[in-house]
C-alpha cells in the first residue's frame, strides 16, 4: 500500500480519537491549568467507575441513580466549560462564579439524597430549603446547558419557566396578560413548579434524564472504550477495502463508515469529523465538489443517529416512552436504517456515474481479509452485544459485560502482540500493562466526558417535559395542530417536520425529539391514528433534520469546515442526499407493515415497493440511473412515487407498474449507446 497523507490505512488511532472530541472540548482543554485537567480526569473516571458499578454490580433506586448522575455531571460541565468561555483563562472572578457553581452542581444531588425520605414524606408541604435548593438546581442546570449545549437550549428552558410562572394565580401574573387565549393557563406559584421540576419524578429528574443516566451513559462509554481500542479505525478501513475500487468508492466508504461509526459514537458531528477527515479529501480528489463531500458527508453521518443498536438515545428513549422493549426498536429500525443509507448511496453513486469518477487503486486501499485479520476482535463485544439483548438482558447490563468484553479482547490481542513481538521481559510486560491501564483509564475518562452534553441536555428538556405536564401545554398543542391542519394527516406531518425545524434552532436532536412527542405524540397517536411506535420513530426522525436541513444544519456545517466548502451551499447538498429522512417515515405512517409486520406475501411487496419508490425519486431528483434520465421521464415518476404512499393496494400497484417502466426505459436508452460500441 502507497503511503498517502489521506490514506485511512496510515492514519493513527490516536488522532482519530482526538478529532471524535467535541471541538468545544478540544478548545477548553487547551486554556486549562495541570490540576484542572487532574480534577477533569479525577471526576470523570469517578463518574464512569459509578455508572459501572451500578450497572453491573449493584443498581441503586430511581432518585439515587438520578441525582447522583446529575451531581457529577455538573461539576464536570462547571470544571470542562468555564464562565467566560473556553478560549480564556478563567481568572480571579471567573474561579469565584465557577466555584460557586461547582458546589451548587454538587448541592444539587447531595441534598436529595441525603434527605430522601424526609422529602417524600412531605410530599407537596415543601420547605423554604427545599425550594431554595431547588431554584439553586435549576440555575445550575441552565448555566451548564449554555456552557456544554449551547444558548438556545437555555433559553428555551427559560421561556418554559417563565410561561409555567406566567398567570392569574402564577408568580409572574403581569405575564400571563400577554398570553394568546389558546396558551393561557392559571399559573404556578415558585413553589408548585420548583416541586415539579425538581422535588418529583416528572421534571429534572424524569424519564429523560433517567434514561441518560443508564442506558445512554453506558453505550456512551462502551463507544468510547472502542474508539480507544481502534475500532473506529477498524470500521473507516473495513469501509474503504469493500468499496475503495468502486466509482465514487470514497463517499461509498463515508456511507458505510458513518452507519459503523454511528454504532459506536452515535453522534452526528462526531461521525463527520471522525470519518470525514479521511474520506472528504478523498471525495474532493476524486472529483467532488468541496460542498458535496461535505454535504455526503453529513448526510452519510445523520444516518448513524437511526442506525442500531444505539440510534443516540433515541432507541432508549423510545423504548422507555412506549413501553416496547428495547430489542425490538432495534431489530424494527433495522429495515427502516438500511433503506436511508442505500439511498444516500445510491445519491452518491449517481453523482459518481454523472461526472464519470472512477475509484481508488487497489495500491491505495487495505485489503478486506487483512482489515479483518487485523481487527475481527472488534467484532466479538458487537456480537455479544446483540446476543445479551436477544436474551432480554436489561440495556444497562448488557452495555456492562459489552464494555467488559472490549477490556477482555483488547488485553487478550495486547497479550498476543507481546508474545509474537520477542522474547517476554520484565520491562516489555510492565510497559504493556501500563498501556492497558492507561487505556481504560483514557476510556473512562472519554465516555463521561461525551456524555456531559447529553445528560445536561436531557436534565433541561425534563423542566420542558415538566412544564408541559403544569400546563396542560401538551392538550393545547395537539389542539393547535388538529385545528391548523384540518384534520388531514399529511398536513399535520408537515407541521411537526416544521416544528422539529424550529426546535432544532435551539436543541439538540434528543431534547428535539423528547420535546416534539411531548407535544404532538398523543395528538398523533389519539387523533390521527398512527400507531403509537411509528408515532415515536416518525418524531425521532424528523428530529434529526437539524443535522443537514439549511438554515439550521450542525453536521453538514461540521462537514463544510472539514471541506473547506460554504455552510449553507454545503447544508443544502446534505438536505439533498438526505431526503430519505423525510420519505420514510412517511412510508412508515401509510404502510404500518414495514413496522409491524403482516402476512409475508405483504411485507415483501411493502419493502420493495419502499425500494422502488426511494430509487425512483433518487433518479428523479439527479436525472440519471442507468443514464441519463430525460425530463418526461422525471415528471411521470413523481405522481407515480406519491401513489406508492397511498393507502390503497390497487393505487400502489399502478404506481409501481409506472416506476417500473420507467426505470426499464431508462435501464434500455443506457444499454443502446454500448450496444453500439460492441
Amino acid at each position: 500500500m502507497t503511503s498517502m497523507p489521506d490514506s485511512p490505512a496510515t492514519q493513527n488511532p490516536a488522532e482519530i480519537d482526538a478529532a471524535a472530541l467535541p471541538s468545544n472540548l478540544r478548545v477548553a482543554d487547551q486554556h486549562q491549568p495541570r490540576m484542572v485537567l487532574w480534577l477533569i480526569t479525577a471526576v470523570a473516571v469517578s463518574l464512569s467507575l459509578f455508572q459501572l458499578y451500578t450497572a453491573g454490580i449493584q443498581p441503586l433506586g430511581l432518585f439515587y441513580q438520578r441525582t447522583t448522575h446529575l451531581a457529577f455531571v455538573l461539576v464536570l460541565a462547571f470544571l470542562i466549560f468555564p464562565v467566560f468561555g473556553p478560549s480564556r483563562p478563567r481568572g480571579l472572578l471567573g474561579w469565584v462564579i465557577d466555584a460557586g457553581f461547582i458546589v451548587a452542581g454538587f448541592l444539587s444531588g447531595a441534598y436529595i439524597i441525603w434527605n430522601l425520605d424526609a422529602i417524600i414524606a412531605r410530599a407537596g408541604w415543601w420547605t423554604a430549603t427545599d425550594v431554595t435548593v431547588g431554584i439553586i438546581c435549576v440555575i445550575a442546570v441552565l448555566e451548564a446547558s449554555r456552557r456544554a449545549v449551547g444558548l438556545g437550549m437555555t433559553i428555551i428552558g427559560a421561556l418554559a419557566i417563565a410561561y409555567a410562572l406566567a398567570g392569574p394565580r402564577g408568580a409572574l401574573p403581569g405575564l400571563g396578560e400577554w398570553m394568546p387565549g389558546v396558551l393561557a393557563h392559571r399559573g404556578a406559584n415558585t413553589d408548585r413548579l420548583i416541586g415539579q421540576l425538581y422535588l418529583g419524578q416528572e421534571g429534572i429528574f424524569g424519564l429523560p434524564l433517567g434514561v441518560a443516566a443508564t442506558f445512554v451513559f453506558m453505550f456512551v462509554l462502551f463507544g468510547a472504550f472502542l474508539e480507544k481500542t481502534g475500532a473506529g479505525k477498524f470500521f473507516i478501513d473495513l469501509a474503504f477495502a469493500a468499496t475503495g475500487r468502486k466509482p465514487g468508492g470514497p463517499a461509498k466508504a463515508a456511507v458505510i463508515a458513518s452507519a459503523g461509526m454511528g454504532s459506536i459514537s452515535g453522534s452526528a458531528i462526531a461521525n463527520v469529523v471522525t470519518t470525514g477527515a479521511f474520506t472528504v479529501p478523498l471525495m474532493k480528489r476524486l472529483g467532488y465538489k468541496p460542498k458535496q463531500a461535505g454535504g455526503i458527508e453529513a448526510a452519510a453521518s445523520t444516518g448513524g443517529q437511526i442506525t442500531p443498536p444505539l440510534m443516540g438515545a433515541g432507541a432508549f428513549l423510545i423504548s422507555e416512552y412506549t413501553r416496547v422493549p428495547y430489542i425490538e426498536i432495534v431489530l424494527v429500525s433495522i429495515f427502516p436504517a438500511i433503506l436511508y443509507l442505500g439511498t444516500v448511496y445510491l445519491f452518491v453513486h449517481i453523482v459518481a456515474m454523472k461526472q464519470g469518477m472512477r475509484g481508488m487503486s487497489a495500491a491505495e486501499l487495505p485489503l478486506v481479509r487483512q482489515v479483518l485479520k487485523a481487527g475481527w476482535q472488534f467484532i466479538v463485544p458487537l456480537v455479544l452485544l446483540v446476543w445479551l439483548l436477544v436474551n432480554n438482558i436489561s440495556p444497562m447490563r448488557v452495555g456492562f459485560w459489552a464494555i467488559v468484553a472490549v477490556i477482555g479482547v483488547a488485553g487478550l490481542r495486547g497479550a498476543w502482540a507481546l508474545v509474537a513481538d520477542g522474547p517476554l521481559t520484565g520491562a516489555r510486560v510492565q510497559a504493556s500493562v501500563m498501556r492497558g491501564l492507561r487505556m481504560i483509564f483514557e476510556s473512562l475518562e472519554l465516555g463521561a466526558r461525551n456524555a456531559v452534553a447529553v445528560s445536561i441536555a436531557c436534565a433541561v428538556a425534563g423542566i420542558i417535559v415538566g412544564v408541559v405536564g403544569l400546563t396542560g401545554l401538551g392538550l393545547k398543542f395537539s389542539s393547535m395542530m388538529i385545528s391548523l391542519s384540518g384534520g388531514n394527516i399529511v398536513i399535520a406531518l408537515g407541521l411537526v417536520l416544521i416544528a422539529s425545524l424550529i426546535l432544532g434552532l435551539g436543541l439538540p436532536v434528543t431534547a428535539s425529539y423528547i420535546v416534539l412527542i411531548v407535544l404532538v405524540g398523543p395528538a398523533l397517536h389519539n387523533e390521527f391514528g398512527i400507531p403509537l411506535l411509528i408515532a415515536h420513530l416518525v418524531v425521532f426522525w424528523y428530529s434529526q433534520d437539524s443535522n443537514v436541513t439549511p438554515p439550521v444544519a450542525l453536521a453538514a456545517f461540521a462537514g463544510a469546515a472539514v471541506a473547506g466548502s460554504k455552510p449553507m451551499e454545503t447544508s443544502v447538498q446534505a438536505w439533498k442526499f438526505a431526503k430519505g429522512l423525510y420519505l420514510i417515515p412517511l412510508f412508515m405512517v401509510f404502510n404500518p407493515e414495514i413496522i409491524y409486520g403482516g402476512p409475508l406475501p405483504l411485507v415483501l411487496w411493502t419493502g420493495f415497493t419502499a425500494i422502488l419508490g426511494l430509487v425512483a425519486f433518487a433518479s428523479a431528483i439527479e436525472g440519471w440511473l442507468f443514464g441519463r434520465m430525460d425530463a418526461a421521464s422525471r415528471l411521470i415518476a413523481l405522481p407515480a412515487i406519491v401513489a406508492l404512499f397511498w393507502p390503497d393496494l390497487r393505487v400502489e400497484i399502478a404506481g409501481a407498474c409506472v416506476l417500473a417502466v420507467v426505470l426499464f426505459v431508462n435501464w434500455w436508452q443506457a444499454r443502446e449507446p454500448r450496444l453500439g460500441t460492441s
